[in-house]
């Protein structure tokens, strides 16, 4: 039996979830369009131990969402995993944000009619946007990138059925992007929720971070400033 800590800070979505197993035991979320990790992190932490009646040292592990993502957000969420993976002496696990979207669609839709793909997409400002490419496993098939989108984008997949577009970045696509092909989801958002099975696949797998010198994974150059 394994409690594992799951925070989500990658995008204005400020999340907190706690596990045993792969079971949901508490969530906190404000999905509010502004940043609210900085006040309310560390108070979601307290609120889930609290709700599941277990202290800080039952936890068994901290999973941290690694990005792409808000540079903001990436920094307090992981900051504060390691903070408490240090002071615990726990284990750190870090999981891709656009895997944890695909996994929370596959969770709510059980599995999707037909063929086709998911394609999570969170908003990278202006005509970009973060991207990956999941089949209905759950298994990646194109690495994750920051892409400038337009008309062309995603050509080579539009015979493979019906391709998903997950989360804020699908809004912006759908000035560009066919309808069929595409079906767009613009109000899935990435949360800690989500990440249960593939925290609870990784503690067993021993698939854990070097909580000393993990960095998120920003894709894009650090602006100071920036979001």
């Amino acid at each position: 039996m394994a409690w594992i800590l799951t925070l989500e800070t990658a995008s204005t979505n400020c999340s907190v979830g706690l596990f045993e197993n792969t079971e949901l035991r508490a969530l906190r979320e404000d999905p509010s369009p502004q940043y609210t990790h900085g006040e309310l992190l560390h108070v979601f932490i307290q609120e889930v131990l609290q709700d599941a009646g277990i202290t800080a040292d039952t936890l068994d592990a901290v999973a941290v969402s690694q990005g792409p993502g808000s540079y903001t957000g990436l920094r307090i969420g992981v900051s504060a995993a390691k903070g408490l993976c240090f002071a615990l002496d726990i284990p750190l696990i870090a999981i891709g944000t656009l895997r944890i979207m695909a996994a929370g669609f596959l969770d709510a839709m059980r599995k999707p009619a037909g063929e086709g793909l998911l394609i999570p997409v969170l908003d990278a400002r202006r005509m970009e946007v973060y991207s990956a490419v999941f089949n209905f496993n759950g298994e990646q098939i194109r690495d994750t990138r920051a892409e400038v989108i337009d008309e062309n984008s995603f050509s080579e997949y539009r015979k493979q059925g019906t391709l998903h577009l997950l989360g804020n970045g699908a809004a912006k696509l759908m000035e560009v992007l066919p309808d069929p092909p595409f079906a767009f989801h613009p109000d899935l958002q990435s949360s800690a929720g989500f990440m249960g099975v593939l925290a609870q696949e990784a503690f067993t797998a021993g698939d854990f971070q070097d909580t000393a010198y993990f960095e998120p994974n920003y894709l894009k150059d650090f602006i100071p400033g920036g979001k």
